[in-house]
This record gives structure tokens, C-alpha cells and sequence, in this order.
């Protein structure tokens, strides 16, 4: 009888929890749809591809490791590897030292500050194909514009991209110039910080370096320790300013051949996609483990603004 009295419950469906339900997987389903065709699929694909011979053509042939031995066999491997962790190892502390320096002065109160955090951060928005097209001109050895300043200032220039010294230079140079989008990150970090720490340090007679170190530093860890993961993953993937600068052939005794190139050969020049498959999943393997190392570490040196109870 108190059944009857409260009314046969509405199906989930026609309830208004239901009804909320539905609108949020339709309006998500073009996402997943798109995640599911143009990343999942190929992530699945490149995974078994890499265990195979496959050229486009025939059908594929499964080699089992085959193609991970031959890869460790390759001496255009150890190559390719070591000019991107050359590249990684300079551009990424000297992208954020840069990034960071401007982000402290772009935190300033001067006059015109938002024309200078716009014409810094321009760079970093620009196309990679545009910014390396601009920096061909710029490093130019003969006819180039920063050779031409070296040369009206006396100063023999060297090849830039034309020389296996300074090829690999070239490009942390163009990196460090569109570092906009970490100075960014910097700079919201730096305004994150409490206004009350400084003054309270201030009234205690802590000068400007002092707040630097005790204040400004610690608070700002997590930031770094954010741009530094995203640094690191993001030049082990360094391709397209790569690709442009060199024509996509190495440079001058391959010492621009980053791995991602030497993937693109692989796969598209001289079609052995379950090789390149197999050079993609060691590249993961490699950023996973780096960016594991990196979370373990940071315990020692990142701090946050948070009280923790020790239970």
C-alpha cells in the first residue's frame, strides 16, 4: 500500500540525474571518438607494428624483437640519441634560467609592462615552421643578419647550421628565444606568491636577496619543477624546427639528427614502419623513466605553500 502511495519510481534514464548523464557523454563523445581513432588507435597500432616488417605495401611479418636488436645495433641510434640529450641537456636549464630571469623582471611595476610580457611572449606563439624559417635567415653564414652584426662589430661569425661545431648551438639558440610560454608559467607563479611573505621579511630586515632565497626560490619550486618535466618531454620531441632548419637531412656530419628524424626516415623515406614503431616505444620508455626519476627526486627539492599533519 506505501507502494502504491509513493508511485512506481521513474526509470534512471527519464530522471533528472539520468538526463544530466546523457548530455555529458554526448557532448564528450566527439572527443572520445576523435581520442579513440587519432590517439588510442595508432598508440595500439604502433605497439604491435613494432614487433613486425611492415613497409606499407605487403602485409606485415611478424619479427618478434627483431627490429629492438637491430635498433641497438644501429650506430645512427646512439647518434640520433646523443644529439637530442645534447640538445636536451642545454636547452632546457638555459630555456628555463632565461625564462625565469625575465619572469622576474617582468613581475616588476613599470611603466609598459604589458607591451614587454607581449613582445617577449610573441616568440613562443609564432609557428615552428615560420620561427625557423625567420632564424635560416638570422644564421646564415655568409649573407645572415647576426653574422653581418658580428662582422660590422669585427667578429668572424661561424657557419651556424652549416658547421657540425655550432649546428647543434643553433638550434638551443632558436629554443631559448621562444621560451615565452614557460616565462609565462614563471610569472604566474611568481604572482601566486603571498605579498604578506615579503613584507613580514621586509619588516624583519631581510634585504632583496634574502627574500630571494628564503621566499621567492623555495615558493617558486613547484613551478620549476612543472616547466622542467614539460621542458624535458617536450625537447625529447623536438622535429618540426629541426626538419626546417635542415632540410630533414642531419646537418653537416649528422650532428642534427634527433631522434624524432630519424624516426621520420625510418618510417616515411625508407618505409619500415615497424622499426620507427619500435623507435617510438623505446623513446617512450626513455621519457617515462626520466620522468619518473624526476617525480622521485623532487621530494628533495620542491616545496610547497601547504601545511602537511603527520598522522
Amino acid at each position: 500500500m506505501a507502494a502504491v502511495m509513493r508511485g512506481t519510481p521513474k526509470p534512471w534514464l527519464k530522471t533528472l540525474r539520468g538526463k544530466e548523464a546523457i548530455a555529458c557523454y554526448l557532448f564528450i563523445l566527439p572527443w572520445i571518438i576523435g581520442f579513440t581513432v587519432f590517439t588510442l588507435g595508432p598508440i595500439i597500432a604502433s605497439f604491435g607494428l613494432s614487433f613486425m616488417d611492415y613497409d606499407l605495401v605487403l602485409p606485415p611479418k611478424f619479427l618478434g624483437l627483431a627490429n629492438f636488436v637491430e635498433l641497438f645495433s644501429d650506430s645512427l641510434f646512439y647518434t640520433s640519441m646523443w644529439n637530442t640529450l645534447y640538445i636536451v641537456i642545454l636547452a632546457v636549464p638555459l630555456g628555463m634560467l632565461a625564462s625565469f630571469m625575465m619572469a622576474l623582471l617582468l613581475n616588476q611595476k613599470v611603466r609598459g609592462l604589458a607591451a614587454y610580457r607581449t613582445a617577449y611572449f610573441i616568440p613562443s606563439i609564432v609557428p615552428a615552421v615560420a620561427s625557423a624559417a625567420l632564424w635560416l635567415y638570422v644564421l646564415q653564414p655568409e649573407w645572415g643578419l647576426l653574422n653581418g652584426f658580428l662582422s660590422w662589430l669585427g667578429i668572424q661569425g661561424p657557419g651556424w647550421l652549416a658547421s657540425e661545431a655550432w649546428s647543434k648551438p643553433s638550434i638551443i639558440l632558436l629554443m631559448i628565444w621562444a621560451s615565452g610560454g614557460s616565462m609565462i608559467i614563471f610569472l604566474a607563479g611568481l604572482q601566486n606568491i603571498p605579498k604578506e611573505y615579503y613584507e613580514a621579511a621586509e619588516i624583519d630586515g631581510a634585504n632583496s636577496l634574502r627574500r630571494f632565497q628564503y621566499i621567492t626560490l623555495p615558493l617558486m619550486t613547484p613551478t620549476i619543477f612543472f616547466n622542467l618535466v614539460m621542458g624535458v618531454i617536450g625537447t625529447f620531441q623536438i622535429f618540426s624546427v629541426v626538419f626546417v632548419l635542415t632540410d630533414g637531412m642531419g646537418g653537416p656530419v649528422n650532428s642534427t639528427l634527433v631522434y624524432l628524424i630519424y624516426i621520420y626516415r625510418n618510417a616515411f623515406n625508407y618505409f619500415r614502419m615497424g622499426f620507427a614503431s619500435s623507435m617510438a616505444w623505446v623513446l617512450f620508455v626513455i621519457i617515462l623513466v626520466l620522468t619518473l626519476i624526476q617525480f622521485r627526486t623532487a621530494r628533495f627539492w620542491v616545496h610547497y605553500d601547504t601545511d602537511t599533519v603527520e598522522g
